[in-house]
């Protein structure tokens, strides 16, 4: 029977997300937590807290799988005794859920890297193709912005370098806060292609244009990435561009230069330059994080014999506008024809075909 499979594979879920481990550790957190002096440190008692948020993450949704299952295991016993159609409707229905539910976790098995559960940092960069490029690193930073609160995630643009007279941008740093929304933005990085007529081109020519998506998690100071005073240069300037009388008349921009790598941020779109370094700051972790990642991975290729060229010409998804309507993505084959839908945000079925293909790969 069905319920027997799904019952199978709701097992294999306790095992490997070892049930027993998370249920011990869950009481030895509330026994803490209950402790007369639980308060007197407030960092370890938020840090503890933290840790049992991160426990109930999995422990709740394989408790109310298990609490489903015993009921439609009753309901399917009723079955076998007595034919009623409305029982048997409510059991289908039921079975239904719960083989979401079970595909959901087995999902969320998948996002277990150290910080994929972390905020994310997430750049859009112009690449080839001119003020074509700039006009698409805006459309897809309006993409991931729409995404992101159709996820219900938190969004900030922490910095915006502006485009040409004809507008778009040269790049877009956004914030994204949210259960896993690294993970999932994970599936996001690379080259992003669009074919178009260009609205920039007055014989209406078809353009090709690029642009960068990297995402990095929102590391916070418990990872080990040192930043020494003396090697980061400080530039202060006027901001320019939308902002008020107070941004466009104080030094309140900065760009930050990490001097040994050469990285250099710049964040001008929070209204004192205090915040400014403070934003700055954090992005210039994230990205020495990822620099560091990136050696390891390159590393691990080299031992393999796998490495990859990254360059303009390996696209990881392709948006067709002209002369027909399509975007496909590279890596998993997938494409649909519903360019303007995809371009509001309707994107997760294709970060999730992703993450499920590299993660069973």
């Amino acid at each position: 029977m069905v319920i027997r499979r799904v019952w199978r594979g709701f097992s294999d879920s306790r095992r490997v997300f070892d049930f027993a481990a998370l249920t011990e550790k869950e009481q030895k957190l509330n026994e803490l937590m209950a402790e007369p002096g639980f308060w007197d440190g407030r960092e370890s008692a938020l840090s503890t807290i933290e840790e049992n948020k991160r426990v109930q993450v999995w422990l709740e949704p394989l408790r109310g799988l298990e609490s489903s299952l015993d009921e439609l295991n009753i309901a399917l016993e009723l079955l076998d005794d007595d034919t009623d159609a409305g029982l048997e409707l409510e059991s289908r229905t039921s079975l239904d859920t719960i083989l979401k539910k079970l595909d959901r976790l087995e999902f969320m098995q998948m996002l277990s890297g150290p910080h994929d559960r972390s905020d994310a940092i997430l750049t859009v960069r112009s690449g080839a193709g001119g003020q074509d490029s700039q006009d698409w690193t805006e459309m897809l930073m309006k993409m991931y912005i729409y995404w992101a609160e159709n996820q219900g995630f938190e969004v900030e643009i922490i910095s915006m370098s502006e485009g040409g007279v004809e507008g778009g941008l040269r790049e877009a740093v956004l914030s994204i806060k949210g259960d896993w929304a690294y993970g999932y933005l994970s599936a996001e990085g690379g080259i992003h292609r669009l074919v178009r007529k260009s609205p920039f081109d007055q014989n209406h020519r078809r353009h090709t244009s690029f642009a960068s998506v990297v995402p990095l998690p929102d590391i916070d100071d418990t990872i080990d990435i040192e930043l020494k005073d003396d090697e980061i240069r400080v530039d202060t300037f006027r901001a320019s561009g939308a902002g008020g009388q107070h941004v466009n008349k104080t030094d309140s921009a900065v760009r930050m230069t990490h001097l040994p790598t050469g990285i250099a941020v710049t964040c001008q779109n929070q209204r004192s330059q205090h915040r400014n370094r403070e934003v700055a700051r954090r992005i210039l972790r994230a990205r020495l994080y990822e620099l560091e990642e990136e050696k390891r991975r390159e590393e691990r290729a080299e031992m393999e014999k796998n490495k990859k060229d990254v360059s303009w010409g390996n696209q990881i998804r392709s948006y067709v506008m002209h002369p027909y309507r399509m975007v496909k993505d590279h890596r998993t084959d997938m494409e649909t024809s519903d360019v303007d839908g995809f371009l509001s945000g309707r994107i997760q079925e294709f970060i999730e075909a992703y993450l499920r293909e590299s993660g069973q790969s």
